[in-house]
């Protein structure tokens, strides 16, 4: 155990701190980090995202090193702190990126250091330690908060002084990056949250918009999420899924806005998102999709699938409907379109009849033709679905051409 003065004097002036008592202080970082965290997110509730969220590791980086900083100081007074001040100056950063004052910070700050001269106590009993040398202990840790604070100001004022203008270019080129597709370019996108103050999701919702949008959009978004409304085809990105409260926010925001909803997704397949997104916003404007304020690609899924190539389901309905080609064009399409209700609903020849505007006796007419045309490939599992979804996609494809 290292030799550490024992008797204090009464009334002695308070001597920096024995440089052996780093090595009592240093096997307590580990415990201390826990029970500052645990006791901070306590205290001040709005960092317990702070400590649990993606950053979470960031975080206690910082706790200790802020405590691994001081404890080398003591063994060795010419440490090298930049790692410190940096992870201090971002602190103060997310403060201000987050809106709140430093009076938060400032306060967990001497939370911390109230808990260390808590341990340093248990420590001085420990050892029979001079009570000076805790007093001088105490000293010492109550100038460094101050000098904490000092680092953390100079990221908080460095935020304020930047234009808020400049904070908005940053997120619009973050959207950017996680919406140009994959590889991820993770360190610049790990740079660009921290300075946007903008946690990566593990999954995201995409949403186009129909342009021009309203100035007023971008204020009555949730402060997370990412938008880039002056592009030709404007879109935003959500974190997470699209719960209540989130569809709440963007029916208030978007005041009329026609807006295409995206499937959620990890932020790596956000192309793909956007891209169903406003894929399914052209087939509102041709008239396949009903048009509403807010349209969600989830309830179009089989409708995106089978118009993503007409050309090959242009070759799928040739294929599979070459038995018919010897008939006239009229003909062949009554044929067609009863093929297409009898395959996609196995309805009996009278709801057919009512679903077409015909007789059942016709139905059955056109069945027994088809049957003869056909033969044995309406009874094959995988020529029934080929022609069912050949069927379903040229009636779709009828809907956008008329």
């Amino acid at each position: 155990m290292p030799a550490i003065a024992q008797s204090p004097d009464v009334g002695e002036p308070l001597d920096p701190l024995p440089r052996e008592f780093a090595a009592l202080m240093r096997p307590e970082i580990p415990g201390l980090i826990k029970e500052i965290g645990a006791e901070v997110q306590r205290t001040y509730p709005v960092y317990a995202h702070l400590f649990n969220g993606p950053h979470s590791d960031a975080i206690r980086q910082g706790v200790e090193q802020a405590l691994a900083a001081f404890v080398e100081r003591v063994a060795d007074p010419g440490t090298n702190s930049a790692l410190r001040d940096e992870l201090l100056r971002k602190f103060g950063r997310v403060e201000a990126y987050e809106g709140r004052d430093l009076d938060t910070l400032q306060g967990a700050y001497r939370l911390g250091a109230r808990i260390a001269l808590r341990r340093a106590k248990i420590i001085g009993r420990r050892y029979n330690l001079s009570p000076t040398v805790i007093l001088a202990f105490a000293d010492a840790l109550f100038a460094y908060v101050d000098e904490l604070e000092a680092l953390s100001r100079e990221g908080y004022v460095m935020v304020q002084a930047r234009a808020v203008s400049d904070v908005a270019a940053l997120r619009r080129q973050l959207l950017h990056l996680v919406v140009a597709g994959p590889p991820l370019p993770r360190a610049t996108i790990a740079e660009l949250c921290q300075q946007a103050s903008w946690e990566l999701p593990a999954e995201c919702t995409l949403v186009a918009l129909r342009p021009p949008v309203a100035e007023l959009v971008q204020a009555g978004l949730d402060r997370d999420v990412l938008a880039d409304l002056s592009l030709p085809q404007p879109y935003l990105l959500i974190p997470g899924p699209l719960s209540a409260d989130r569809l709440t926010m963007l029916g208030a925001a978007l005041a009329g806005t026609p807006a295409v909803v995206g499937l959620t997704v990890p932020p790596a397949q956000a192309a793909h998102s956007i891209r169903w997104a406003r894929r399914v916003l052209q087939l509102i404007d041709d008239g396949v999709v009903p048009d509403a304020p807010v349209v969600r690609c989830e309830d179009h899924l089989t409708t995106l699938w089978l118009l993503s190539d007409p050309a090959l389901v242009a070759q799928l309905a040739r294929r599979e409907l070459a038995p018919l080609d010897e008939l006239s064009g009229t003909r062949r399409d009554r044929l067609i379109e009863t093929l297409r209700v009898h395959i996609s609903t196995r309805a009996p020849a009278e709801q057919v009849g009512e679903m077409l505007g015909v007789h059942a006796q016709t139905v059955r007419y056109r069945l027994r033709n088809l049957d003869n045309h056909f033969g044995d490939r309406l009874l094959d599992p995988d020529h029934r679905f080929a022609l069912e979804a050949a069927l379903r996609a040229l009636h779709l494809g009828g809907k956008r051409a008329d």
